[in-house]
């Protein structure tokens, strides 16, 4: 199973050539190469999705119930339909008041948002919880408060779990450790496999190649899958990149002792 987190940067015509309009054929074209069979992407905005959804046969679009709104950068999960099948999900809002549409607390910059869906793999008839999102870039109150949403939503929710999305808080922060705390049965995918920190590992670069802040970009599941690979996609196009985050990607299989 192949699993990508991908932040698209929201689409901003104060990016010139690097706007969504000039880029998003190399979105796409990363994903057709890849062909991951769950893309979580972040900082969509409604069209942009659609765009995607459109362009890409072969996955679809969970979006259940959303709120359609032109303001909002939804995370989103993008759902092979070859050998998965979505049984259910839903998405609520990082706050306070999570059913309250574009809610916000703490000293949350912007409303945040999960998304999630069960996922049957028929292939195996197993089922999994896979989940997207994007926590706050700027209030580190927040940023806490939103990890124990999600941390809490997991522990809630027994059984195989895959957490993706850009954290915006580097691996050891106190973001990653309440979602690495034992009690939720979450492991970093990218340190299951021994990788270092440093250069290398930040998946931030602001449309430059040149890799700066930190790894932002998490894909992180639970003792029942065995992490194969890890890779951080740098590919560009010309010396044009699809975005100003590289996406991040992860093979991963059912382990051996997995219930």
């Amino acid at each position: 199973m192949r699993i990508m987190t991908f932040n698209l940067r929201f689409e901003n015509d104060r990016d010139g050539e690097n706007s969504w309009v000039y880029r998003r054929e190399l979105v796409l074209e990363v994903i057709r190469q890849y062909r991951p069979h769950i893309v979580g992407t972040q900082e969509g905005r409604w069209s942009m999705l659609t765009y995607l959804a459109e362009h890409l046969p072969g996955y679809v679009l969970h979006a259940p119930s959303r709120v359609i709104d032109d303001t909002c950068q939804y995370p989103t999960l993008f759902v092979s339909t070859e050998g998965y099948a979505v049984e259910e999900g839903g998405e609520f809002w990082l706050s306070k008041t999570p059913e309250v549409h574009r809610s916000k607390n703490w000293d949350s910059a912007f409303p945040r948002m999960m998304s999630w869906a069960r996922v049957l793999e028929r292939c195996t008839d197993r089922r999994f919880w896979v989940s997207v999102t994007h926590l706050d870039h700027m209030g580190a109150e927040a940023r806490e408060e939103q990890a124990k949403i999600l941390a809490r939503w997991v522990r809630e929710r027994p059984g195989p779990h895959v957490v993706l999305g850009d954290f915006n808080d580097a691996p050891g922060s106190t973001v990653h450790r309440i979602l690495m705390d034992p009690a939720v049965g979450l492991s970093d995918t990218w340190a299951l496999l021994g990788r270092t920190e440093g250069p290398d590992s930040r998946t931030h670069h602001g449309f430059s190649g040149v890799p700066q802040a930190t790894r932002m970009d998490w894909i992180l599941v639970t003792r029942h899958f065995r992490v194969k690979d890890a890779v951080i996609v740098r590919d560009s196009f010309q010396g044009r990149y699809p975005s100003d985050h590289f996406p991040y990607m992860t093979d991963i299989d059912w382990a051996s002792d997995a219930p």
